[in-house]
Formats: C-alpha cells, structure tokens, sequence
C-alpha cells in the first residue's frame, strides 16, 4: 500500500510539474486554458523515462488530494486546474464573491516579506487561499514551521480587488497587500 501511494504521488509531482511549470521537459504543448491531449502527453511521457498507462493517468486525476487536475468531458484531455507559473497558461477563472474571511498557511521564514510586500504569486499567476483553516496549515507545513494569515476579504473586495476559485475550491487573487493581512497566533 505504501509503495502504491509513494508511486502515485511521484507521478502527480511529474504531471505537476510538466502541466503547470514546465510542459517543455518532454516536448508538450499548453493551451491557453492549460490543456494538453492526453495521447500526446502519455507518448511524450515515455519517450522521456517517465512511461504511464492511460489507467494509471486517470487513477492520479482521481485519487489525487488536491484535486489538482481536470480531465476533459471527453477525457481526451488533461490540465492542472491552477498554480500555472507557464507563460502560455493564460486561465480565464470566474470571478466569485469570496467567503471572509480566506486563510493563507505559509512557514515562519516567509513571515518578514509578506509582512513588508503582503502576499505576492510569484511566478505564479494567482496567490492560492484556502476557505478551511487546516487546509491553510497543511498547505504551510510543507515549507516548515507553519505562520496562518487571515485574509480580510470583505474590504478587499470593496476596494476592488477581484477573486476566482479553481475548480478544486483553491481561491485565487493576484495580490494581497498588507493591509488586508492578520497574522493567527
């Protein structure tokens, strides 16, 4: 069983990888939605070592935590639905009214810059919040010891800032200046 679950979490940093940040490591190609054919991805995939079956690619759509990929209605395609750093990637999301308040779970050594810059996406294209408080922590325990944001959404949006939310219920904003930011003791 572990050995099941460290093999599908390998293949989702791969799809992870090639999807959002780089598609160029084995030859694809995103369109501006992020979408890639699944038989080309699947043929590049083994001719660069990395060989996986139509199943298996389906198996870590579904079985991944995150929820971070999306199959066509067809399945004929694939594409990570958020966290693109991929210039090509250009997702047009859905402007939503945010829940308030958003979280953003980060580790202490990031704490300095935020507090000086507020929340920035990097080379992102979006900043990633969570509705759910453990989400945030989990998201942060990734990077060490975990700091908690509180995002203060209602004025954020009254002074114009717009929000998205991924399919996979991540929300999104370009930036989060420091006004808007509570740091969770």
């Amino acid at each position: 069983m572990k050995n099941l679950e460290k093999t599908l979490n390998k293949r989702s940093k791969f799809l992870s990888l090639v999807l959002r940040h780089q598609p160029e490591t084995i030859g694809i190609i995103l369109d501006s939605e992020g979408w890639t054919d699944i038989n080309i991805l699947l043929q590049q995939m083994a001719q660069h070592q990395s060989e996986l079956t139509r199943e298996q690619l389906i198996e870590v759509v579904e079985t991944n935590d995150k929820k971070r990929f999306q199959l066509s209605e067809d399945q004929n395609k694939i594409r990570a639905v958020q966290g693109h750093s991929n210039k090509q990637v250009q997702r047009e999301y859905i402007e939503k009214m945010p829940p308030h308040p958003l979280y953003h779970g980060t580790a202490t050594r990031f704490v300095e810059s935020i507090l000086k810059n507020g929340l920035i996406a990097g080379e992102r294209h979006h900043v990633h919040l969570s509705e759910y408080l453990d989400t945030a922590y989990k998201v942060g325990q990734r990077h060490g010891k975990v700091v908690i944001f509180n995002i203060n959404t209602q004025k954020m949006q009254q002074n114009g800032y717009q929000f998205y939310q991924a399919e996979n219920g991540v929300w999104l904003v370009e930036h989060v200046p420091t006004q808007y930011l509570t740091q969770l003791e």
